[in-house]
């Protein structure tokens, strides 16, 4: 029922407020970037975020992150985060994703089965200011455009017309009903059909079969990938480190004890789930478990993938349980209403999507490792699609820029003041510019970091592994 007593500010109130935060915080502000006197090593902190995972993976993650300055990049979020923090903010809050690098935006299939695009990554989402989203999207992209050897003005095109694209879209949503904001979702094929017209053959071809490709990548190809025939009964398939099956990875004793508490974690996320949904989930049994080591800044996380069967070993269900710990936001951000870091995730994922993952759920582990640890489960792959970064040309990464843009601002208009927001964007390019100037000046700081933690893997600070 609705809070008969809660006032609720006009549209005309909402807009003065936005074009009032102007005078505050100037658009052409967001620019600034210098690095602050006491910055932290960011090595350090990078190390930081290491002492709670498994020892024996961090060394992958250190080797995942030196392999470029964009990986650094994915995997050094909570660096960014603190650099964030002393950057101009006009004090209007959204849910955030909190690690809104392009690679994080990709094709996701809904539960009715439309394949959509979206945000995927919400290990550190929390409420925050808007701005820091778009910021960090706006820097992968000048780090992926020099990667790709684009120049100067290519990078800034492409970082300019994002920002437009998030600024247009965020004003269209201003003025449109909170129910329509809430249904509004990007459906690939619609959206290809609107904008192919316009490509070059090649990219036509790229994208088409890129749409194909996603709808193939569900649970059946997971299971041809990720599962063998052992005898008469369907196990996962090592692929050390990055797949490794419980029973490979410890002895029969500690082996039996992690494996009841990971069926206990399953049976008990289910109680987050829709009531259809938990019915679905109860036909399943668990057949097997492994560990899987996931993505760059995720290295070292716990992280389990459980294969299920149904009605038999061709009815498949493939669960991601995945650690979640603190967001890197939430010492400049504040820690959000959630204590559990798996509802934190699941909360700001089903708040910023259009439409999650059926499965997508969590639940907290008593022991585990000797402390208390929280986690949140979905399916492992349903339709989904990476875009290729190293790949786009400049006029792809362009349209992709745009893609972006677009979808972060229908995200940050479900939970944030879409009106105030739109307001303070205003209808001129002056925070496309800001944000362009913005993202070339953290792209050199992000290299600077990188190359520190190529000196400490140098002298022996941290130990760096790579697996080909």
């Amino acid at each position: 029922m609705a809070d008969a007593g809660r006032t609720h500010p006009s549209p005309q109130e909402r807009a003065a407020r936005g074009r009032a935060a102007r005078a505050l915080v100037p658009r052409s502000r967001h620019a600034e970037f210098a690095p602050a006197a006491d910055r932290p090593d960011p090595v350090a902190v990078v190390e930081r975020q290491s002492a709670s995972r498994l020892p024996e993976l961090v060394p992958l993650r250190y080797g995942r992150m030196l392999e470029s300055p964009f990986r650094f990049f994915r995997g050094a979020a909570a660096v960014m985060a603190g650099d964030l923090a002393g950057t101009p903010s006009t004090g209007l809050r959204a849910q955030l994703c909190g690690d809104a690098h392009l690679l994080n935006f990709r094709l996701l299939a809904s539960p009715e089965r439309h394949l959509i695009f979206d945000i995927n990554d919400f290990d550190e989402t929390l409420p925050g200011p808007w701005e820091w989203d778009v910021k960090r999207l706006s820097a992968s992209l000048v780090i992926a455009g020099r990667a790709n050897g684009f120049g100067g003005p290519e990078r800034a095109r492409v970082v300019r017309e994002t920002v437009r694209a998030y600024r247009e879209a965020m004003d269209g949503y201003a003025g449109m009903r909170n129910l329509d904001v809430w249904y509004a979702r990007i459906d690939a094929d619609e959206l290809y059909g609107a904008l192919s017209e316009g490509w070059a053959k090649e990219d036509r071809r790229r994208v088409s079969r890129v749409l194909a490709k996603a709808r193939t990548r569900d649970h059946l190809q997971a299971l041809n990938r990720l599962a063998l025939t052992v005898g008469d009964e369907l196990r996962i398939a090592p692929d050390p480190p990055l797949v490794v099956p419980l029973g490979d990875l410890l002895p029969d004793v500690e082996r039996a004890h992690l494996e009841q508490q990971l069926r206990e974690l399953v049976d008990r996320y289910a109680r987050t789930l829709q009531a259809d949904r938990r019915t679905l989930l109860a036909q399943y049994r668990v057949a097997d478990m492994a560990r899987k080591v996931v993505g760059v800044g995720s290295v070292g996380t716990r992280c389990w993938i459980v294969l299920l069967l149904g009605r038999d070993d061709t009815d498949p269900l493939l669960l991601q349980a995945k650690e979640a710990q603190e967001s890197v936001l939430a010492p400049y951000a504040g820690p959000g209403p959630f204590s559990n870091q798996g509802e934190r995730v699941v909360s700001g994922q089903r708040l910023m999507q259009a439409a999650s993952d059926m499965f997508l759920g969590w639940e907290r582990v008593e022991g585990l490792d000797g402390r208390q640890r929280d986690f949140y489960l979905r399916q492992l792959r349903d339709w989904k699609a990476i875009p290729q970064a190293d790949t786009m040309s400049p006029g792809l990464m362009r349209q992709f820029g745009r893609l972006c843009g677009t979808t972060l601002a229908r995200a940050h208009a479900r939970s944030g003041d879409r009106i105030a927001i739109a307001a303070y964007l205003g209808r001129s390019d002056a925070f496309d510019r800001a944000l362009a100037e913005f993202a070339e000046r953290y792209a050199d700081q992000n290299e600077r970091d990188h190359r520190a933690l190529a000196e400490a893997a140098r002298t022996g600070r941290v130990a760096a592994a790579s697996v080909a």
